[in-house]
């Protein structure tokens, strides 16, 4: 038999070896998970944790796809680039003018301006235009009743029956003293009455032809009834609109009175003042850029004439540029800003300023191509009041938009804020 020591160091062997193998089996399945999973599995939360990495890619690679999947363009028809008033043009080097910026006003063209007066006194029996008509060259405006004009036209008459009874009695004379039946001074006396006779003729018809009547006119005058004798009209030098009128109807008016002052506004002038630190840049056929303001359009024009004087009071010399005005936008007594081109140096491409337009923080300029305009990020150099230079992002040959670029850009914005882009 065992003694009661040996049973017990046996006991405490045998939980020491039970204590041993529960320790090794607990440790063998912390370390080895794969037991449950199958070989070549990741751990669940390894799993979960690409899974979810997975998504964020996908949904990063399809917002990438929604900025810049698709180009920023709009598409327009002919007819809508009519209706919006865009313009295109082709890039290309130009000279970038430097600009002086001179007060001024429009004023009258004074080469077209006729203080109408009626060349003979008498009393108004008809007024047929006033001021602010337009008048045709030739029309009538106004009709006199003169006497001095009666005059003149029985003088006229007068002088052409004494030419008409001196050329019978000096061809009559000439026959007789041809055949020696009357004396020579006989017939030089009638001679004499002949050239006198139609001095007084001629005398008489320039008389109404200062009076403003044709040769046509005056040839026919001895056919015209008596009733006619005292009626003048006055009659527009030429075509333009009233501006002023002096005379009512049965007033008595004189022959040097100014009863109209026409005007013909197809051309206008704009008078510059220059101020004599500028004089010296200032000089005939300079590119003038006219500035309004008030919804009138820009003009243009050069620089015809400056004036060799200063003004005591102003101190200003006079520079003047000759516009067409065919709509009559141009009104006498407007101010204006004349900015007159004293430089002018070359540049790779120049644009006018209203094809520069802000989107996304960049400046811009919309290139025409097969897909339609697509706003193109350009850097800028040298510039003016109403052109930039381009420096990069548009190339010599391209068509860009000259005029109405913010349509293009409004409707890119109303894209981006709204369901999609224009296109």
């Amino acid at each position: 038999m065992k003694s009661i020591k040996q049973l017990k160091a046996s006991l405490v062997a045998t939980l020491a070896l039970l204590a041993a193998l529960a320790l090794l089996f607990g440790c063998g399945r912390q370390s080895t998970p794969e037991t449950h999973q199958g070989a070549g599995q990741k751990p669940a939360a390894e799993s979960h944790a690409t899974e979810e990495k997975g998504h964020a890619e996908e949904g990063e690679e399809h917002a990438g796809e929604d900025e810049h999947g698709e180009e920023e363009v709009v598409r327009l028809s002919e007819a809508e680039m009519k209706e919006f008033g865009i313009e295109v043009a082709t890039a290309g080097p130009d000279r970038l003018d430097q600009y002086v910026d001179l007060p001024g006003e429009i004023v009258l063209n004074a080469d077209r301006l006729a203080h109408v007066v009626p060349r003979v006194s008498g009393i108004v029996r008809e007024v047929r235009k006033s001021v602010g008509d337009a008048v045709k060259a030739g029309e009538t405006m106004a009709v006199i009743e003169s006497r001095e004009l009666a005059d003149a036209k029985a003088a006229y008459l007068a002088a052409g029956e004494r030419e008409k009874l001196a050329l019978a009695n000096f061809s009559r004379e000439e026959r007789l003293w041809q055949k020696k039946v009357t004396s020579e001074q006989e017939y030089l006396d009638a001679r004499q009455a002949l050239a006198e006779a139609r001095i007084g003729k001629n005398s008489a018809e320039q008389q109404l032809h200062a009076l403003g009547f044709s040769d046509a006119y005056i040839k026919t005058l001895p056919e015209h009834p008596d009733a006619t004798y005292t009626r003048f009209e006055i009659r527009a030098p030429f075509a333009g609109a009233i501006i002023e009128k002096h005379l009512t109807l049965g007033e008595n008016v004189n022959g040097d009175a100014e009863v109209f002052t026409i005007a013909d506004l197809s051309s206008v002038w704009v008078d510059i003042n220059v101020y004599q630190k500028d004089l010296a840049q200032i000089r005939q056929g300079q590119t003038v850029v006219i500035e309004i303001g008030h919804g009138i359009p820009t003009a243009y024009g050069k620089i015809a004439w400056v004036g060799p004087l200063v003004g005591e009071a102003t101190r200003t010399a006079k520079a003047r540029v000759v516009l067409a005005n065919p709509e009559g936008v141009l009104r006498p007594g407007l101010f204006v800003t004349a900015r007159v081109a004293v430089a002018s140096t070359a540049a790779g491409i120049v644009v006018p300023k209203s094809a520069l337009q802000t989107f996304e923080d960049r400046a811009v300029v919309f290139v025409q191509d097969e897909d339609g305009f697509e706003p193109r990020p350009v850097q800028i150099g040298r510039e003016n009041a109403t052109q930039v230079e381009i420096l990069s992002g548009l190339e010599a040959g391209q068509t860009y938009v000259s005029q109405g670029a913010f349509t293009l850009k409004a409707q890119l914005l109303k894209g981006a804020f709204g369901d999609g882009h224009n296109h």
